[in-house]
């Protein structure tokens, strides 16, 4: 018979110079760590010289492959920090249009403003020269439109407020150009690129996060997002790991499809359905325990969509921030708990988190699945809008200590999608400005929150996630606060050296 173990681990790379050494067999997997790395290579192989720190291959729980995609086509407003500015850059985008073409952007955030009052559609009319121009804000939970854009959506004075979004008013009852909650009423119209173009965009994009450090990526986006990837990962131009959670519009499809979580492989699959419990704290959103905010599905429906996960043997993303949100989300999840054998059901964001209702985590077996950098950026408005209940907001080391499963992104484009950025937002920050220093997390929990933490919310804690024999050869090499190399599955996919050359 022949020698298999053989076949399967020669021949190795082993990864030296940097602090543990690692090797790897032929198919991706660790074969050592450490001195047993150097001592199990033999005289076979490549060897590649990485100096740093490697750590486990570091990802991301909640990202947005596709608005990073469309953000490369449109204006990217992420660092404006005024109205003018944003204005300045519509006018100048529209100097360059036809008529009627669209302008589209994201990333406006008037809180920053030196005067923080929402914006009108008078002045996008204005600026984009009465072109249709739709400006999402950065927390993409509320869209500032042109008169003309909502000409084309038919939304005037006689449309009534959705149930599930708010349109801002004028006084005399005509749209003011804020929408909140209410993205779709211009998907079927807006412009898109074409499936060449998207593929290569995307690639772009993962190209990018590779260079960050990141190994697996959770991408909350539609079907023609997963589609363009599959065409990626049969041309081997799939450099990370991708794990797709389907808009809950798709859920349909999926059951019909039989499409279950762990559908694909270790490089791309599907996990899960995402759907909103509320809007966000930028918007004003967000569903409170007070009584504000947004309820996007109610607790029927949430009944309904929770069981129908179930049948279809797929996991649940529910974006809560609001401690309300969070409180319904958990309530109806720890009725199911234990109901299905892979059913690991997530809390995306759990921004706000009431504390009586940590121990309804556990109960329900839910994973938080939270965005450390968000603090960072929120903590002015967390403050003014939540007042004392910002002790209770982004509580990482609260839940940690009760032992909720963490799993750790950055809600990119919505913040930055690098992962040292986070880990520190996570570690030390609280500390050195002294806001609610006691929910930091040590800086195992931080790592183990963006590796096995990532892993476990996709049902890949036994391949990914460690630096141990036989889990896949993922790493993040670091120096100092940067990235100097990323390694997926034992192929080098970035160095800094690379970028160089």
């Amino acid at each position: 018979m022949a020698d298999v173990s053989r076949h399967i681990y020669a021949p190795p790379t082993l990864f030296v110079g940097c602090e543990p050494s690692v090797l790897c067999d032929r198919g991706g997997r660790i074969v050592a760590v450490g001195p047993d790395a150097i001592a199990a290579a033999g005289t076979e192989g490549k060897v590649v010289e990485l100096e740093g720190r490697a750590l486990p291959g570091l990802g991301d729980s909640h990202i947005h492959l596709h608005e990073l995609a469309l953000l490369r086509l449109g204006l990217d407003l992420h660092r404006t920090r005024s109205r003018q500015e944003v204005l300045d850059m519509v006018r100048a985008a529209s100097r360059s249009l036809p008529p009627a073409a669209w302008i589209v952007g994201r990333g406006w955030n008037y809180s920053e403003w030196p005067q923080p009052q929402l914006p009108n559609r008078h002045d996008l009319d204005e600026a984009g020269g009465g072109r249709p121009v739709l400006l999402a804000s950065k927390d993409e939970h509320s869209v500032w439109v042109s008169s003309s854009a909502l000409r084309l959506a038919g939304i005037g004075k006689e449309i009534p407020d959705p149930v599930d979004g708010v349109i801002d008013r004028e006084p005399e009852g005509e749209p003011s150009g804020i929408l909140r909650e209410l993205w779709r009423l211009f998907a079927g119209i807006l412009p898109r690129p074409g499936q060449a173009e998207y593929q290569g965009l995307l690639a772009s994009v993962l190209s990018d996060l590779a260079r960050l450090g990141l190994c697996t990526v959770h991408t909350m986006d539609p079907g023609e997002t997963l589609f363009a990837l599959q065409r990626l990962r049969e041309d081997d131009s799939l450099p990370l790991r991708v794990v797709v959670n389907l808009p809950v519009d798709n859920l349909a499809a999926a059951q019909q499809l039989g499409i279950r979580s762990g559908w694909g492989d270790s490089r791309l699959r599907v996990w899960g359905i995402k759907a909103f419990m509320d809007g966000s704290l930028g918007s004003r959103t967000a569903e409170m325990l007070d009584g504000s905010g947004v309820a996007r599905i109610l607790d029927p429906a949430l009944e309904e969509l929770i069981e129908r996960c179930l049948a279809a043997e797929l996991n649940l993303c529910l974006h809560a921030i609001g401690d309300r949100a969070v409180h319904r989300a958990l309530v109806a999840m720890e009725r199911r708990a234990g109901a299905w054998p892979r059913w690991r059901p997530r809390i995306e964001h759990a921004q706000c988190v009431d504390p009586g209702d940590i121990p309804r985590f556990l109960r329900a077996g839910a994973i938080a699945s939270m965005q450390p950098i968000h603090a960072i950026a929120d903590r002015a408005m967390a403050d003014s809008v939540w007042g004392e209940r910002a002790g209770n907001a982004y509580a990482w080391g609260r839940l940690a200590e009760a032992g909720v499963p963490l799993a750790f992104g950055s809600d990119a484009p919505v913040e930055s999608p690098s992962p040292l950025l986070g880990l520190a937002a996570a570690t030390g920050w609280r500390s050195s400005v002294g806001w609610y220093p006691a929910l930091s997390l040590s800086e195992k929990d931080a790592l183990d929150a963006y590796t096995l933490g990532v892993a476990f919310a996709a049902g890949m804690e036994k391949e990914c996630g460690r630096l141990a024999p036989g889990y896949r050869c993922d790493l993040t090499v670091v120096s100092g606060d940067q990235v100097v190399a990323t390694v997926v599955d034992g192929k080098l996919i970035y160095s800094r050296g690379m970028a160089d050359s």
